[in-house]
C-alpha cells in the first residue's frame, strides 16, 4: 500500500509537526490514532473503558493506523515485541505545554525565568509521570529528544512545533537521570549533530556531552545569609577558587574532590582565614579543563566533575552556614564552537552572529553572543537569574566585559562591524549588561554584580538610571598593574615609581571598586604574586608582607585567588592541588598568618572598610617621600573617631623618628605590623603605643618604619 506524504516522512524521521499525524485525529467523524512504534509487531489501543482496537501495520519499519472504538484522548497502547507485550503512553496524545503567555513572553525576549519552562522537566502531565522537553530552534525542519528512554532513535519523540521557534514534548517514559539530547535536522534537510540542551540542568562528566534529566525543582534550598554580604559600607574580602585544583585527593590518583568533600572543608578554611566570601571559578558545564570554565556550554548546569547540582547545593549551604558570601564567575561574553553545543545550534548562526567579524572572538577562537536577538539576551539574563534564585549565589562576576562592550576589541583594523551609528560601542551589548544588572537587583536587593572591565569606560559601577552600566562593583585592574609594576622593583628603583601608587587614588572613588589579585595575574609566564618580588629571600617575603599590607588599608574591596594567602611561590596549574606543604616552611606560615589577621583587622574595623567607595573616607598624609618610598594616609569611618593611620616603607632601611602629622593630638596604638616576627619579619616596631607630639603647626607621631613593611595605628579615643 502506497503511504501518504506525511506517513512517509513519520517513517524516515522528518516530518515538521508529528503532532499533525500522530496521535488521535478525526477522518470525518470517525477517529483514528495513528501510532509510530519500530520493532513492534503489533499495536492495539486500549480506551478510557477498557475498549481494546487493533491498529494495522502501514508499513514495516513500525508505522500502525486505524479507527478506534473513541475518540477519547485518554488512551493507553498496548504493543507487542516478539512474545513481551508492553502498555505504554503514547507521547502523542499529550495535550501542548508551554501555553500560549509562555510563547508570547519568550518571543518578546521577557520570560525571565525561562528555566522554568525551557529544557527538561520531570512533572505529572495529564494525570501521567513523565518529562517535559522545550528548546529553542527557530530555523530547524525537525527538531526530536533522543535519549535514554527511545533508544536514541530521533524518529520515535519528534517534538510539537509550537510557533516562535519553540518546540515540545511530553515524554512519558523519560525521567529523571535519564541522558538525552537533541536531534535537528537544519533548513538545509542536512542532520546537524547531537545537540546538548542549552537548558540542561545537569551533563555528563566530560568527554561525553549529554544532557541529564533533573529535578530542579526538588533541589534543597540553601540557607540564605541573615545580613547582606555585598552592601557598600561591609567588609568583602574574596577568596577566588578554582575548584578542580584548590586541593585533590592525592590517595586517590590526585582525583578532584567532590562538592560535598569541598563543603566539609573550603568554607571552614576560607572563615578561619576571615574572608567574607568565596568567589567560584566558572562551574557552568564545560567540556575543556584547560579553559578553567571560561568556555562554558551548558550555561545551567554546574559542572559535573565533582557531583551532582544536589552536591552543588551542600557546598553553598555550607559556604552560607559558615557565614560566607559566595560569588560565582559568569561567561555571558562568550562561548565555545564544539559541534555538541550552542554554534550553530539549528544549523544556522542562532546564538551567535552570521559575521566572524561579529562573531568570533580572534584572540580566544571562541563565538560571541547576538545580543540584538532578543531571545538570546533572555536566554542569558533568565541564566544569571536561575544562579541567584535555585542555588542562592550571593552575586554574579560578570567575566570579559570589556570584550562585550567594545566591536573593535582585539581586532585589526578594518575587521569588525561599526554600530549603527557608525561607532565602536557594542550598542545591544550595553543595552544587555543594564537590562540584565537592572533585572539582578529588582529581584535580588541583597546580591550584586562585579565588571571584570579593564577600560576607561565610565559608569561601569554606577545605576542604570544615572547613564551607568549598573554593576554594583569594578575590578580596578588599573590600581592591580599599577602596584604590581611598583613592588617588582627593585627598591632602590621604586622613588622613580613613586606615581604607580599615588596614581591609583585619583580614581579610586570613581567606581566601586574591587582590587583584584586574581587568577589571571599568577599564570602565562606572570609568575605567583611572590614570584614577582625582587631580592633575597627574606627580602621577597618582606616585600609580599609589605604589599599585602598597603592593599588592605588601600580603599576598595578586596579579592586574593588561592593559593596567594600562603605565598605560593610558583605559577598556579589547575592539573594540580595547590601546594599546601609549603606551610611546614615559617615564611609561607607566617604570610598566611598575616592574611589571617589582616582579614579581622579590616573586618572588626570600620574605618578600613565603611568608606571603602566613598572619597571622604581617605585622607593622604604623606605623598611626597619618594626617596624614601614611604607613604602614609588616614582611613576613616563614618564616626569622627573612626581612624585608621597606614604608614608604608617600601624599602629594607629602617626609618627611625619619622614625622607623621595627624589630624588631633594624643595616643595612638599599633594594631598590625607586617614585620612583626609571627609573620616571618624582623619584628622592628613602634612598640605598641605612639604618642602625637604637639608641634606650632599640628601634632606629629615619630613613628619607626620597618623595613619593607606597612604599620596600622588607631587613636586611643
Amino acid at each position: 500500500m502506497s503511504l501518504s506524504p506525511a506517513a512517509e516522512a513519520i517513517v524516515h524521521g522528518r516530518h515538521a509537526d508529528p503532532f499533525n499525524y500522530l496521535g488521535l485525529h478525526f477522518e470525518g467523524d470517525a477517529p483514528v490514532v495513528r501510532v509510530f512504534l519500530p520493532d513492534a509487531a503489533t499495536v492495539k489501543v486500549i480506551d478510557d473503558t477498557g475498549q481494546v482496537s487493533e491498529l494495522p501495520r502501514i508499513h514495516e519499519a513500525g508505522l500502525f493506523a486505524g479507527r478506534v472504538a473513541s475518540g477519547d484522548q485518554h488512551y493507553r497502547l498496548q504493543a507487542r515485541y516478539g512474545d513481551r507485550e508492553v502498555e505504554m503512553e503514547d507521547a502523542y496524545r499529550f495535550p501542548p505545554i508551554l501555553s500560549d503567555m509562555d510563547l508570547y513572553l519568550l518571543g518578546e525576549g521577557t520570560h525571565l525565568d525561562l528555566y522554568n519552562k525551557l529544557g527538561a522537566h520531570p512533572m505529572r502531565h495529564d494525570n501521567v509521570d513523565g518529562v517535559a522537553f522545550a528548546v529553542f530552534a527557530p530555523n530547524a525542519r525537525r527538531v526530536s529528544v533522543v535519549g535514554d528512554f527511545n533508544l536514541w532513535d530521533g524518529r520515535r519523540h519528534a517534538m510539537r512545533a509550537r510557533g516562535n521557534g519553540y518546540w515540545e514534548i511530553f515524554v512519558p517514559d523519560a525521567r529523571a537521570w535519564d541522558k538525552y539530547k537533541y536531534e535537528i535536522i537544519g533548513h538545509d534537510g542536512l542532520m546537524l549533530p547531537l545537540k546538548s540542551d542549552p537548558v540542561a540542568f545537569a551533563a555528563e562528566v566530560r568527554p561525553s556531552t549529554a544532557s541529564v534529566v533533573i529535578d530542579a525543582n526538588k533541589l534543597p534550598k540553601p540557607v540564605r545569609l541573615e545580613h547582606n554580604p555585598n552592601a557598600f559600607d561591609a567588609p568583602m574580602s574574596i577568596y577566588e577558587v578554582h575548584l578542580g585544583s584548590w586541593r585533590r585527593n592525592p590517595e586517590e590518583n590526585n582525583r578532584w574532590l567532590t562538592y560535598r568533600e569541598l563543603a566539609a572543608q573550603l568554607p571552614r578554611y576560607a572563615a578561619d582565614m576571615g574572608f567574607t566570601h568565596i568567589e567560584l571559578m566558572p562551574i557552568s558545564e564545560h567540556p575543556f579543563d584547560g579553559s578553567w570554565g571560561y568556555q562554558p556550554t551548558n550555561l545551567f548546569a554546574p559542572t559535573s566533575r565533582f557531583g551532582t547540582p544536589e552536591d552543588f547545593v551542600e557546598l553553598i549551604d555550607a559556604c552560607h552556614r559558615a557565614g560566607l558570601g559566595v560569588l560565582l564567575d559568569w561567561v555571558p561574553g562568550h562561548f565555545p564552537d564544539d559541534p555538541h553545543g550552542l554554534a550553530q545550534f539549528d544549523g544556522t548562526a542562532l546564538y551567535e552572529h552570521a559575521n566572524p567579524q561579529q562573531g568570533r572572538h580572534l584572540d580566544w577562537g571562541t563565538l560571541i553572543y547576538n545580543y540584538g536577538r532578543v531571545e538570546v539576551t533572555n536566554f542569558l539574563i533568565s541564566n544569571a537569574l536561575f544562579w541567584l534564585e535555585r542555588y542562592g549565589i550571593d552575586g554574579l562576576r560578570v567575566d570579559a566585559v570589556a570584550s562585550m562592550l567594545y566591536n573593535d576589541y582585539s581586532r585589526p583594523e578594518g575587521g569588525w562591524i561599526p554600530n549603527r551609528f557608525g561607532g565602536r560601542e557594542n550598542i545591544e551589548a550595553i543595552d544587555f549588561l543594564r537590562r540584565a544588572n537592572t533585572q539582578v537587583f529588582a529581584r535580588h536587593p541583597h546580591a550584586t554584580t562585579v565588571a571584570e572591565e579593564s577600560t576607561a569606560w565610565p559608569m561601569v559601577s554606577r545605576p542604570v538610571d544615572w547613564g551607568g552600566l549598573g554593576f554594583g562593583y569594578k575590578w580596578n585592574m588599573g590600581w592591580m598593574h599599577d602596584t604590581l609594576d611598583y613592588i617588582s622593583k627593585e627598591p632602590i628603583h621604586r622613588r622613580h615609581h613613586h606615581g604607580n601608587i599615588l596614581f591609583g587614588l585619583h580614581y579610586a572613588f570613581s567606581e566601586n571598586f574591587v582590587l583584584p589579585l586574581s587568577h589571571d595575574e599568577v599564570v602565562h609566564g606572570k609568575r605567583s604574586i611572590l614570584g614577582r618580588m625582587p631580592g633575597d629571600a627574606w627580602q621577597r617575603f618582606a616585600n609580599l608582607r609589605a604589599y599585602y599590607g598597603f592593599m588592605f588599608g588601600h580603599p576598595g574591596k578586596k579579592l586574593m585567588f588561592m593559593g596567594c594567602e600562603f605565598a605560593q611561590d610558583t605559577e598556579w596549574n589547575h592539573d594540580v592541588s595547590l601546594p599546601w606543604h609549603l606551610l611546614e616552611r615559617q615564611p609561607h606560615l607566617g604570610v598566611q598568618n598575616l592574611i589571617r589577621d589582616l582579614n579581622r583587622l579590616y573586618r572588626s574595623t570600620p574605618a578600613l572598610h565603611q568608606l571603602d567607595c566613598d572619597g571622604s573616607g581617605f585622607e593622604w598624609l604623606v605623598t611626597d617621600d619618594a626617596n624614601h618610598s614611604v607613604f602614609a594616609w588616614l582611613r576613616k569611618g563614618r564616626d569622627p573617631q573612626a581612624r585608621v593611620l597606614m604608614a608604608v616603607n617600601f624599602t629594607p632601611e629602617t626609618r627611625h623618628n619619622y614625622r607623621i602629622r595627624v589630624p588631633f593630638a594624643g595616643h595612638w596604638r599599633e594594631v598590625l605590623n607586617t614585620d612583626a616576627a609571627v609573620y616571618g619579619g624582623s619584628n622592628v616596631g613602634n612598640g605598641g603605643r605612639v604618642t602625637a607630639v604637639v608641634t606650632s603647626d599640628s601634632p606629629e607621631l615619630h613613628l619607626v618604619l620597618p623595613p619593607l613593611a606597612a604599620i596600622y595605628l588607631v587613636p586611643e579615643v
